[in-house]
């Protein structure tokens, strides 16, 4: 039996087949690899779902944080106390969402009158031209929009999605509170919730894991104010278009255009689709095919100049993985999935690259917003500053 005073032996090298090429071998040590790392990702989500209404809110603020940060950082600056500021900044946001509201229920509400006589007349128009292209007479047309309309009035599914949107209300109302209290929180003191969160990992580990935070916030907040100008500027062109083509509720079109920009390729359609249908109701035909024309040529305007410009120089995602993100966001969350799948593989994206790359936190800092003030690019200023 060897005494405590032996020497350890040195440990043998690994045995490997040699009837198992290299090649093949390598491959089956990535496979089981990439399996975990899918395997902890699905389990992940999996555990997320259970607690969807708080996760998702949580999201939320968080994208919201990244947009407001500029701002909160300003105030800040200006009044020294961050409670004050984080309080300030999430008023003035409800402030200009609610009067942004306002005027496009002011608008929709006055315009419903003259809205009843342009869709009389919309619709005959169309009638007219069904009729003229496909010789369905009008007496067939009401027969068959008669018959689709009971249909889906005595179908269960009907029933069943009303009872679902009056309880994804309920969920929705509870939601907005709980993202507007976590956005406060995340304004106030987004650097001692990241500390404690880092603290939570091995010590070992810490400066990658915070110098990694730096980049994804950076990437995110990047990400936020391109789509933002490229929102604002699809707004703006197709609210003009329906202006001059004196489509009504032109300023509503507008904001479902703005809103339909965060969700990259599926809310340009959608918004785009919204907009054409108001124009073939209201005003025939012929002014929802300019109406078309203009939607088009925005968006062929925000596709090939504004989105390389700025989301190219934001977000360094190909093109196919924006596409593969967004089908895989719908697929896993619907619309909130779609709205933060492409900020979400930006962010993994951009902590891949610092991380293979050996970078650090200072590094991170400097990195992510070249140009920018520090406060801008950190997850919040301390809380005592």
């Amino acid at each position: 039996m060897p005494s405590t005073h032996d020497p350890i032996p040195e440990p043998t090298p690994e045995t490997r087949d040699p009837a198992v090429p290299p090649g093949v071998r390598i491959a089956s040590e990535w496979s089981w690899r990439v399996l975990v790392i899918a395997a902890a990702i699905v389990a992940t989500a999996y555990l997320l779902s259970f607690v969807s209404e708080a996760v998702i809110p949580v999201v939320v603020a968080t994208l919201l944080a990244a947009l407001l940060s500029p701002i909160n950082s300003w105030l800040r600056r200006r009044l020294g106390r961050p409670g004050p500021a984080a309080g300030i900044t999430v008023v003035t946001m409800i402030a200009g969402v609610s009067l942004l509201l306002f005027l496009v229920a002011s608008q929709i509400t006055g315009g419903i009158s003259e809205m009843t006589g342009q869709i009389t007349q919309g619709i005959t128009q169309i009638r007219v031209w069904v009729h003229d292209t496909f010789g369905i007479s009008d007496s067939q047309l009401t027969n068959y929009l008669d018959q689709a309309w009971a249909s889906i009035s005595s179908s269960e599914a009907l029933r069943g999605t009303v009872t679902r949107a009056g309880t994804s209300a309920t969920h929705v109302v509870a939601g907005l509170f709980i993202a507007l209290f976590a956005l406060f929180f995340f304004l106030y003191e987004g650097d001692r919730i990241w500390s404690w969160l880092v603290r939570l990992f091995p010590r070992v580990a810490r400066d990658r894991i915070d110098s990694a935070g730096h980049v994804a916030w950076g990437q995110l907040v990047a990400f936020v104010r391109a789509t933002i100008i490229v929102a604002l500027v699809d707004a703006i062109g197709i609210t003009i278009v329906a202006l001059i083509l004196r489509v009504p509720f032109a300023a509503a079109i507008g904001v479902i255009v703005f809103l339909g920009a965060f969700v990259p390729i599926v809310g340009a359609l959608v918004s785009g689709m919204v907009a054409v249908l108001i124009a073939l109701v209201a005003q025939g035909p012929l002014v929802a095919l300019l109406m078309l024309a203009g939607v088009i040529a925005v968006q062929q305007i925000e596709s090939h100049v504004l989105q390389p410009f700025l989301l190219g120089r934001a977000v360094n995602v190909h093109p196919l993985a924006v596409i593969l993100a967004v089908t895989a966001g719908v697929v896993i969350a619907g619309i909130v999935g779609a709205l933060i799948a492409v900020p979400t593989a930006a962010v993994l994206n951009a902590v891949f690259n610092h991380l293979t790359t050996g970078g650090t936190a200072r590094d991170a800092s400097q990195a992510a917003q070249p140009g920018d003030p520090p406060d801008d690019t950190a997850l919040a200023e301390p809380a005592g500053s």
